[in-house]
């Protein structure tokens, strides 16, 4: 499958080599267009070795002219053969040209051109990045279909810190595979996701925890959000920004999740726990900070079964799924909590594994339910968000093929 590489003139326009070899992992054939201004940064010549195809860096050759019209049939066929045009870095001034449809360049005319979906890695100075003009822009294009890969925060190279610099070259990847297979096969779901551990307070100041980073539920919230889906994100603390475009609803303790969800149960049709609840917590929390004085006992109390509590007041067809982080006997364990909550299915992490699971962006996951076993193997969490949320429609199409059955007298079976 051909995809195209743009690449404009930031500083971060070397990350595109990285970015194009990423890419040719996952079985793309990539083509690199380049501005101007981008090769100043870093040679075409780069690409064509990398790639094997030549790069295009202009509407016309070096004297002004188009050099031959096999030549010209070959930029317009690129804009229309491709299945998908990915730029990285997007600076903040073709980002402006692009929101304003403008088209002086290849990389530009490329753009309004092609039938393509548009997938833009914004890298820029911060100052840059939060300017109104910026947000604008993004938002115009944001609105006409195009996939923004936010930048991320962190030391730029002006010498600033803040957000501006270009995503992960794995995040950028993600984007581009979304855009390709992009379906809308969640958009008649409101899905509910927990995120996220929960904290519970010892004392003004300390709080009992766990090591959770929320990754997986944000990685099924933005991938829920890209198939059309409306998502309801309930996040204990995280260092992650809300997926754009989600209803977020922040929490602290395991009883403010219990109650978040349950506020806004009925109105989902698919339900997934991967936040990390606190089973327990403090019976009494002390007014003021606990000094150290000595040996401390503290008395913990069960924290509610907020999944058992959604399992019993969920509506009709909707489907619930859990998570089950395990350390020890972890098929068994998982089993038990599934028979034990009644769950539609429950996603086993071995969380024992030190190269996966927390604060790692990659998992690998059995997704269980009553009859079956799938094995979901190591990969970025951004793709097993996809993988889980494939299986979860897997387990709501027999339902509908039943339903449409029985609706039909020719196919009804007594």
């Amino acid at each position: 499958m051909k995809v195209t590489v743009g690449v404009s003139g930031g500083i971060a326009a070397y990350k595109a080599a990285e970015l194009v070899r990423a890419l040719q992992q996952q079985a793309l054939d990539v083509h690199v267009v380049m501005t101007a201004s981008a090769q100043k940064f870093i040679t075409p010549l780069t690409f064509a070795a990398l790639t094997g195809h030549r790069v295009i860096t202009g509407l016309w050759d070096s004297d002004g002219e188009v050099p031959n019209a096999n030549s010209a049939i070959e930029h317009i066929s690129e804009a229309q053969s491709t299945k998908a045009l990915a730029i990285a870095p997007a600076t903040a001034d073709l980002i402006a040209r692009l929101a304003h449809g403008m088209a002086d360049d290849f990389l530009t005319t490329m753009a309004l051109a092609t039938p393509a979906p548009l997938v833009l890695a914004p890298a820029m100075n911060v100052q840059m990045w939060e300017h109104a003009a910026t947000k604008a822009n993004i938002a115009t294009l944001r609105e006409r279909g195009a996939r923004i890969v936010a930048p991320e925060s962190g030391h730029l190279a002006c010498g600033m810190l803040g957000d501006g610099r270009l995503a992960k070259i794995e995040t950028i990847v993600a984007g581009v595979l979304d855009a390709l297979h992009r379906r809308h096969d969640l958009a008649s779901e409101t899905v509910l996701i927990t995120a996220g551990g929960t904290r519970e307070a010892l004392d003004p100041v300390r709080y009992l925890g766990n090591r959770s980073s929320g990754k997986m539920g944000y990685a099924l919230a933005e991938a829920a959000q890209a198939r059309g889906a409306r998502v309801i994100l309930v996040s204990a603390p995280t260092q992650l920004k809300p997926p754009a475009g989600c209803e977020y609803i922040p929490v602290t303790s395991a009883e403010e999740m219990r109650q978040a969800v349950l506020e806004r149960l009925l109105e989902a049709t698919l339900v997934i726990k991967a936040a990390a609840v606190a089973d327990y917590r403090p019976r009494m929390q002390a007014e003021q900070k606990i000094k150290r004085t000595g040996p401390l006992t503290i008395e913990l109390e069960p924290t509610e079964d907020i999944v058992a509590e959604v399992v019993r007041a969920r509506k009709p067809g909707t489907l619930v799924i859990g998570f089950a982080a395990e350390t020890e006997r972890q098929m068994e364990n998982a089993r038990s909590k599934l028979e034990r909550k009644g769950v539609d299915a429950i996603v086993l992490n071995d969380v024992a594994r030190p190269e996966i699971g927390f604060d790692s962006d990659r998992n690998a996951v059995t997704f269980l339910t009553s009859s079956t076993s799938i094995d979901l193997p190591e990969m970025q969490k951004r793709g097993l968000a996809d993988r889980i949320l494939d299986e979860a429609l897997m387990l709501r199409r027999p339902r509908q093929i039943v339903a449409e059955m029985d609706s039909s007298s020719a196919y009804t079976t007594r």
